[in-house]
């Protein structure tokens, strides 16, 4: 049930599996997007505290720790009660996400249960991880053994804090490897609240600890750490590219990086209007356009391009904005008042560019962080809208003519992360899945990801995949093992 008055129950650092303060003693702010308002004083960690939590993972994975000797199934069993504990807790967590992110409380309400559902698809994983034989040339047996990589460091956004959660420690955990994450500050609540029901499920102290604080100190110190041996991360290219150098500085550990996009979403003359209208809305304006793989690029056919225009713009307008809580509303505040200004001064660009501003536009309110719904026409390709991430609710409706043009056209970014195509033409649907360059293409539909399939980017939309069997080779390590035979006593 909706609760804006959630207790908010842990607000330290969790090291070892248990919640302490920061060395330095200092604190942080977390607010509610919605009021403006402060929610609770979180500890902010920095390097003394990543210090620690990076001992009490290492010990967790040494040799004879009950960890590494934890049968594989055992594994399992834990991300299913961790997964169980969040099911009983789901009302919490929805209520905890939307007060610190603002996102709708039904949003929210959905967000865990997919996050349960990841868990539960890596869990079933636990004992199914295996080598194989090799018919090497030569008298020897070789084999291959997977093994998990260590201590790995993992650094969540804040757009999506519990399912981010949930699409990192399933795999790193039931590959066997120990974890040191640190969660948006933005948006700290839920990581902090699972991890109680970490503790609570029966994870063994130090297989994962949380490290609350910003990303230039806790982030990088992680980041830079000798001991940790991989870092996932999802965010921004800037910050990605500040990791990969890190990484590169220090001892080379592993990266893997889910970065932004600027994903174009092609809407053909031979398809539905009003279904066309209704996917590409959903494709941008979803968790008020804070989405990495947002098709943020609406290209439409020059035959239907003012009728698309004008239903899309009537769409925008009658979009709900407001309070989180409420039941009707669709769409809440910008995660924080640095973003709110961002998407605003993109609003900007477009109209000084001379993009046309069909809807929005403006600030929604008097309190806290919303924008209206934005939807713009006669965007060219050159303008700033159409090239930077902006990760808010802006659409730019772009005309094309051809395929091959529009091919061309979706491909002219340094992002690739996802895409979109709609039309009745089973051709021109494939073919544009083939030619376009990004990780996840979507026919007749926008934004389907699943626990079951690969997500990632091409070109700087990142490195490496979420999800799917693919995320366990970012956790694994593969040793060859060559036995002499016939072998001599």
């Amino acid at each position: 049930m909706a609760n804006p008055k959630q207790e908010i129950k842990f607000t330290k650092l969790f090291i070892d599996n248990e919640f302490v303060d920061a060395k330095s003693g200092k604190t942080f702010a977390t607010i509610n997007p919605a009021t403006g308002t402060k929610l609770a004083d979180i500890a902010e960690g920095d390097k003394a505290d990543v210090d620690l939590a990076v001992a009490a993972a290492k010990r967790a994975f040494a040799r004879n720790s009950v960890w590494r000797n934890l049968d594989a199934s055992a594994r399992g069993t834990l991300l299913n009660r961790l997964a169980d504990y969040m099911q009983r807790d789901s009302t919490i967590l929805a209520n905890l996400e939307t007060l610190d992110n603002g996102k709708p409380f039904e949003d929210s309400v959905f967000d865990v249960q997919c996050s349960i559902d990841t868990l539960r698809y890596y869990a079933g994983y636990a004992d199914k991880i295996y080598g194989k034989t090799i018919p090497s040339d030569g008298s020897f047996l070789t084999m291959t053994r997977k093994e998990p990589i260590g201590v790995v460091g993992q650094i969540i956004p804040w757009n999506y804090p519990l399912l981010m959660f949930a699409w990192k420690i399933g795999p790193a955990i039931v590959t066997g490897n120990t974890i040191v994450l640190k969660p948006a500050e933005q948006t700290p609540l839920t990581a902090l609240y699972s991890a109680a029901l970490c503790k609570e499920a029966g994870f063994p102290p130090g297989v994962l600890n949380i490290i609350t604080g910003y990303g230039p100190t806790a982030g990088a110190a992680i980041s830079e750490h000798p001991d940790v041996r991989k870092v996932a991360f999802t965010g921004s290219v800037p910050v990605g590219q500040i990791i990969a150098q890190a990484a590169a500085r220090t001892n080379l550990k592993k990266v893997s990086l889910e970065l932004g996009g600027k994903s174009p979403l092609v809407v053909f003359a031979d398809a539905d209007l009003d279904e066309a209208v209704e996917i590409a809305h959903n494709a941008i304006f979803a968790n008020h356009g804070q989405n990495c793989c947002a098709g943020s690029r609406t290209f439409v056919q020059e035959g239907i391009y003012d009728a698309f225009v004008k239903k899309a713009a009537e769409k925008a307008k009658a979009r709900k904005v407001g309070d989180p809580f409420q039941k009707d509303t669709q769409q809440g505040p910008q995660v924080d008042d640095e973003m709110f200004k961002k998407v605003l001064g993109y609003i900007e660009s477009g109209q000084k560019e001379g993009a046309k501003l069909e809807a929005g536009g403006k600030r929604h309110g008097n309190v806290g962080y919303f924008i209206e719904p934005t939807v713009f026409s006669n965007v060219t390709d050159t303008m700033k809208i159409a090239k930077e991430e902006i990760f808010g609710p802006v659409q730019s409706i772009i005309k094309f003519k051809t395929l091959d043009e529009v091919i061309e056209r979706a491909n002219n970014t340094n992002f690739g992360l996802a895409a979109g195509v709609i039309t009745n033409d089973l051709n021109t649907a494939l073919t544009f899945a083939q030619a376009v360059e990004a990780g996840s293409v979507w026919v007749n539909c926008y934004d389907a990801v699943v626990p079951q399939a690969p997500f990632g980017g091409y070109k700087m939309s990142g490195s490496g995949r979420e999800l799917s069997a693919d995320a366990l080779d970012l956790y694994l390590e593969t040793k060859t093992i060559s036995i002499k035979v016939p072998c001599k006593n």
